[in-house]
């Protein structure tokens, strides 16, 4: 069974993130969304908010699961067994910083494959931190979020009243 780990902040998960998540659905027999407990981003929503954004919208894929982790990707991939780290790829910026990762990773765990996806293009420019901006300084529905991470965003920002 070919597996593979899908991490990052997703503070919070976007479109974006979640076309990659599909895209890797299709790939693998299984991905598991690796949710970082780092608290190096200062994240807007706690690890357990995070995760619970993203389950609802990935319950219709049974070979995706959604986890938390803390250290190094690389450690826990190698103790998920999983074949392959994916990566989103944006844009030609998100390359440097992604192939030095993907170097150093490969350092760590010869027999992991960091594989790199691109989500669809409607979705290049979008950021969980241009998204947050956004929901600080208006009641806006981009939507580059889904519906339940839009609502939370709301609460969170009070709905753009934070000015």
């Amino acid at each position: 069974m070919k597996s593979a780990v899908y991490p990052g902040t997703f503070d919070p998960m976007t479109y974006g993130h979640l076309d990659v998540i599909i895209r890797a659905s299709k790939i693998f027999d299984h991905v598991t969304v690796a949710v970082t407990d780092t608290l190096t981003k200062s994240p807007m929503f706690d690890l357990e908010e995070r995760i619970n954004l993203i389950l609802p919208n990935v319950a219709d894929y049974p070979n995706v699961s959604v986890e938390s982790f803390s250290g190094l990707v690389v450690d826990f991939a190698v103790k998920k067994n999983a074949h392959a780290l994916i990566r989103g790829l944006r844009a030609v910026s998100d390359f440097d910083y992604e192939f030095q990762m993907a170097q150093m990773n490969r350092l760590l765990a010869e027999g992991i494959e960091t594989i790199f996806l691109m989500p669809n293009e409607k979705y290049f420019f979008t950021s969980s931190t241009l998204v947050k901006q956004v929901s600080l300084y208006a009641d806006r529905d981009t939507g580059l979020v889904p519906p339940n991470v839009y609502e939370a965003l709301m609460r969170e920002t009070n709905g753009g009243q934070n000015i």
